[in-house]
């Protein structure tokens, strides 16, 4: 599906963004594990979470929907089943990377594969520190690739260091830990996001966390049960933000984004973009079962360029290519280093930004780790290419807003893996 997005007068309005893709993945996984019925309200309902949902019903877990609500009917940590076909991954490297984690806990055999995209991207870094912990993990390319075996049980606790920062990485460590002989540990040189951490801790794990001078460290014990939940998934910053870059790069534009997740480890691009000079408030904070969760203001003001730091890097890991596209708009240069992940997401997201800025007529320049953007340039509009990459194609929809003749996307319908209603919330906006 190809979509033209049109240049808009202003932003404005209030929005409830969906649910929090990254908090809704944990909150199936982790409840499958738990004793008992666990309730998730406001799950987020998009390709990749319906996925972990299907996985977790292959797994013989029972997962109920009533009137938009989930009751999953967890089984333990003894209790899932051998599933009798290959557990399909869709498009979600979440799913995959946590759901090795647990499968590592288990002495049943699991063959996991995806769709194009996702058999491209690397595996290895879970199946290494897991197969050391005791985990028979094979797959193509020596283990880094899907389709991936695995059969699990008998886990002795490690430490790792988690050199990328990957929260999916930890995540499935820190997850097959709770099956693991002695303690296992995490240490990051900053801190990955923590919602796996903050969940593992309110559903009664053992979680120990702790800032070093080697960085952040977590440890988890073997776990004898995990207490079911009840959470109301917040609203995603990563899906807030492209309203809220919107809104900071027309004039006269200003928005509400309500119930958002403002987590320390998720708002790095708020507190960039107010840096850049948008006018970024929160407002009405509260506590969400262990997760801080705001009410965003954005308003419309000149954008300066900035400097986007490695350390900065893992709080807003996802809106980096939002960054990048709304830094053409901005005074001066802006600098984004240290983010060598973006090469191994849906798509390579520093060489999809760059391309279609090319196509765009944008000046830019491609680095190994990130990206060097030349601000006030006047997009005229164009064609281009969504890579099948949900984060690129919301993103260059926002530089439509701002082109003169329009920006055509294609295959724009891969947003449904995030966001399916973004085009119609765009439209509800846009005035």
């Amino acid at each position: 599906m190809e979509k033209t997005v049109k240049k808009v007068k202003r932003i404005e309005g209030s929005l409830r963004v969906p649910s929090d893709k990254s908090i809704s993945h944990r909150a199936i996984i982790l409840s499958s594990l738990a004793d008992g019925i666990s309730i998730v309200k406001n799950f987020l309902k998009a390709g990749d979470t319906l996925t972990t949902v299907n996985a977790y019903r292959k797994l013989g877990v029972e997962i109920v929907e009533k009137e938009g609500v989930y009751y999953i009917h967890g089984k333990g940590l003894d209790g899932l089943k051998e599933p009798d076909d290959f557990l399909d991954m869709g498009n979600s490297g979440t799913t995959t990377r946590l759901t090795l984690g647990v499968l590592a806990g288990f002495n049943f055999f699991t063959a996991l594969t995806g769709d194009d995209s996702l058999r491209k991207r690397p595996m290895k870094r879970v199946a290494e520190p897991l197969s050391k912990m005791g985990a028979k993990i094979d797959g193509r390319k020596d283990g880094n690739l899907l389709p991936i075996s695995i059969r699990g049980g008998k886990l002795t606790g490690i430490d790792f260091f988690n050199e990328k920062m990957s929260a999916q990485v930890k995540s499935a460590i820190l997850l097959a830990g709770l099956f693991a002989k002695g303690e296992t540990t995490v240490i990051e040189p900053v801190i990955s996001r923590d919602h796996t951490e903050n969940m593992l801790n309110s559903m009664g794990a053992y979680v120990s966390r702790e800032f070093t001078k080697d960085g952040y460290r977590v440890t988890v014990k073997k776990a004898d049960k995990l207490n079911p939940i009840h959470i109301n998934v917040p609203a995603d910053p990563s899906s807030a933000a492209f309203f809220a870059a919107a809104a900071s790069v027309i004039p006269g534009s200003h928005i509400e984004l309500k119930d958002v997740l403002v987590n320390p480890t998720r708002d790095g691009f708020f507190r960039k973009l107010k840096e850049m000079g948008a006018k970024v408030e929160y407002k009405n904070k509260r506590d969400e079962a262990g997760e801080i969760v705001a009410d965003i203001y954005v308003s419309y003001h000149e954008l300066k360029g900035v400097k986007v730091k490695p350390k900065e890097v893992p709080s807003m890991i996802d809106e980096i290519p939002l960054l990048a596209i709304i830094a053409t708009q901005a005074e001066g240069e802006t600098v984004i280093t240290g983010a060598h992940e973006l090469r191994v997401k849906e798509s390579d997201r520093i060489k999809s930004v760059i391309e279609n800025f090319k196509r765009l007529g944008l000046e830019a320049e491609e680095l190994p780790d990130g990206m060097i953007i030349r601000g006030k340039q006047k997009v005229k509009g164009g064609i281009v290419d969504s890579y099948k990459d949900h984060r690129v194609a919301m993103g260059f929809a926002i530089l439509g807003l701002v082109s003169e003749e329009g920006i055509t996307i294609k295959d724009a319908d891969c947003v449904y893996i995030s966001y399916p209603e973004f085009f119609n919330h765009l439209e509800k906006v846009s005035k």
